[in-house]
């Protein structure tokens, strides 16, 4: 590993020649046989079923990953899977998640699913990727996703078989005796074969039972994170995949680091910078409980499960450190030497309450599901510009463009695009249409997020296009409100949408989940706010406390639910003061004209009247 302090370390690495003449493995199996040649019998994969310090776990050796990957890639290509086609997973985190991912890119193209989505968006999926064979849970008490992937399946006729992990396995008596008896039962309405995952795989080889063919191809389907409300299906490449494994061994692991990752695996931050740089540089990785931070005991017992396993980097985003630091650091975290931190910017106040806590750094970094993830990040061992996402790492470039397409100038702010091996230039997504218009000089993807470049070359975020809040033509971007909130003591999270507006179009608005105990009203909110926005305008008009904001499965506050509730709530108090009864029944969104709130129509309503008052605002609405 080399030492990453600054721009002259990337600059180092890029001079040694282009990405396409790196020492790199072409395939995801050649990775996972050099890793096991190298560092075999070192600790590969641990995991824990609940989150007590002194709880059971498993581990893995880097040799017995490879092997038990290579079975499970035999048994996708028994079962049909060749390289064009998709083996999907709908699993929390264990240690088969990671066994399928790996063993799925072997074979074919994997796609992660979020087990956390309902039945409809999980079969949209299947049925957008392909997907033939479908692994996630066997039924298992205390979570649902056996049932709502086997309604899923039904809605997915390509599904030829479901492969099975039964979580029993790692229960100690007397609980492995009682959950056969407490098992729910398994309403099965679908036509797929349904195989133990775990015995299938025990009856395959451990070595590969067909060609791996080291040309580059599609190794991995991602559904977006969905906060935009409407995920897309991105295509990874295996060299996009790798890269980003390359680059944390290179820049940042070695095979004596030990990571604790409670993020889940269905999402590119941790399959790719954290589980294939873990891979290619021989590290530990720590997976505690199958739902990570949402796990029960996780943020209890966080610190003293880094002083178990011995961990030296933590894998978070900026909603679990919030919550983590409602709790002392009550254990020995000594070998800790820092926190990745990525999905979501950092808010200062939170990165400094981090190292005052545990005298280590928050590192921050930046990527995306459509970059094959990983895009910048703030040095390891060098300058840490806190609400920097750090520095493009080697072979990603950055450019920030302005509307007009020209780039912009030092700390100005405009659209982040990029040009990395993990972008596919003209076929990010399975979707075509979603292609159009989606990369400047063909080659650089246009994220949509804007952000500026300072004069060292660290990369700031600024806000998403998207998220704008555009308040009569004045834009003003929901972090200016964000990180004014969250600087006041008792504030857990905060997030700032546009509200509809009849005379602005649109009007700030914020929702603010508090820490347990803090005694905050909405006044002190207002007032405590006004006092750190410096514009006006960016004011919010209403502030609400909520007992928890709606977040992603990585911790991404859900913007579209805040917009829902915003427009919910203008649109009833619009209809109230018109002495109208019909009321808001839901938003939904519709995939060309956005959020569509649906109003109710009791008898005897004015329906012209109704008309009247909503479509003075610019938001769309329909009768239920």
């Amino acid at each position: 590993m080399r030492q990453f302090a600054g721009r002259a370390d990337v600059a180092a690495v890029e001079a040694e020649g282009p990405w396409e003449s790196c020492d790199r493995a072409a395939t995801i199996h050649q990775l996972l046989s050099r890793t096991e040649a190298r560092f075999g019998t070192r600790p590969g994969l641990s995991f824990q079923l609940t989150s007590g310090p002194k709880d059971a776990s498993e581990t893995l050796s880097w040799a017995e990953v490879a092997a038990k990957a290579r079975q499970a890639a035999n048994l996708f290509r028994s079962l049909g899977v060749g390289e064009g086609d998709v083996v999907a997973f709908v699993l929390p985190n264990t240690v088969e998640t990671a066994l399928v991912l790996l063993g799925g890119a072997i074979a074919g193209i994997v796609n992660p699913v979020n087990p956390l989505l309902d039945p409809s968006q999980m079969a949209a999926i299947l049925r957008e990727t392909g997907a033939k064979v479908v692994v996630t849970l066997r039924a298992f008490p205390k979570t649902d996703i056996a049932a709502r992937v086997a309604e899923a399946v039904a809605l997915a006729p390509g599904v030829t078989t479901v492969l099975e992990v039964d979580l029993g396995r790692y229960l100690t008596l007397p609980r492995r005796w009682i959950v056969p008896l407490v098992r729910p039962r398994q309403r099965v309405t679908h036509q797929a074969k349904v195989l133990d995952f775990t015995a299938e795989c025990a009856r395959q080889p451990r070595d590969l039972t067909f060609e791996d063919r080291d040309s580059d191809r599609v190794g991995a389907l991602f559904h977006t994170g969905g906060t935009t409300g409407m995920p897309k299906v991105a295509r990874h490449r295996v060299s996009g995949m790798v890269y980003n494994g390359w680059l944390g061994a290179t820049l940042l692991f070695d095979e004596r680091d030990v990571g604790m990752c409670p993020l889940p695996l269905f999402h590119v931050l941790a399959a790719y910078p954290v589980l294939m740089s873990f891979v290619t540089a021989g590290a530990h990785l720590v997976l505690p409980t199958p739902a990570g931070y949402r796990g029960e005991g996780v943020f209890d017992n966080l610190w003293s499960l880094i002083g178990r396993w011995r961990a030296t980097f933590l894998f978070t985003v900026p909603t679990a450190l919030a919550a983590l630091m409602q709790r002392p650091v009550d254990a020995d975290v000594s070998t800790l030497r820092g926190a990745f931190s990525g999905s979501a910017p950092l808010p200062l106040d939170l990165y400094r309450r981090f190292e005052a806590a545990t005298g280590v750094q928050v590192i921050e970094g930046y990527g995306l599901t459509e970059c094959t993830c990983v895009v910048s990040i703030n040095p390891a061992l060098g300058t840490k510009k806190a609400g920097s996402v750090g520095l493009p790492l080697p072979y990603s470039e950055v450019r920030i463009l302005r509307g007009d397409g020209q780039g912009c100038g030092t700390d100005e702010v405009g659209e982040i695009c990029v040009a990395s091996p993990g972008v596919y230039p003209g076929a990010t997504y399975t979707d075509a249409t979603k292609n159009r218009d989606l990369y400047a000089d063909a080659r650089y993807l246009r994220t949509g997020d804007l952000g500026r470049i300072d004069a060292d070359g660290y990369l700031f975020i600024t806000g998403r296009a998207k998220d704008l809040i555009i308040r009569g033509g004045h834009n003003i971007d929901p972090a200016l409100i964000e990180d004014a909130l969250m600087g006041i003591a008792g504030v857990s999270y905060a997030g700032a949408v546009g509200q509809p507006d009849a005379r602005a179009g649109e009007m700030p608005c914020a929702y603010v989940e508090l820490e347990a105990g803090s005694p905050l009203t909405v006044r002190d909110l207002a007032e405590q706010v006004r006092a750190r926005i410096g514009e006006p305008a960016a004011m919010p008009k209403h502030i609400e406390i909520v007992q928890t904001l709606p977040k992603t499965a990585v911790g991404k506050i859900f913007k579209p639910d805040l917009r829902r509730m915003a427009i919910t709530r203008v649109f009833d108090a619009a209809l109230e003061a018109a002495g109208q009864g019909a009321r808001v029944d839901r938003v939904a969104e519709d995939p060309s004209r956005g959020l569509v709130a649906r109003i109710t129509r009791p008898e005897g309503v004015d329906a012209a009247r109704v008309a009247e008052v909503l479509d003075a605002f610019p938001s769309p609405w329909d009768w239920v």
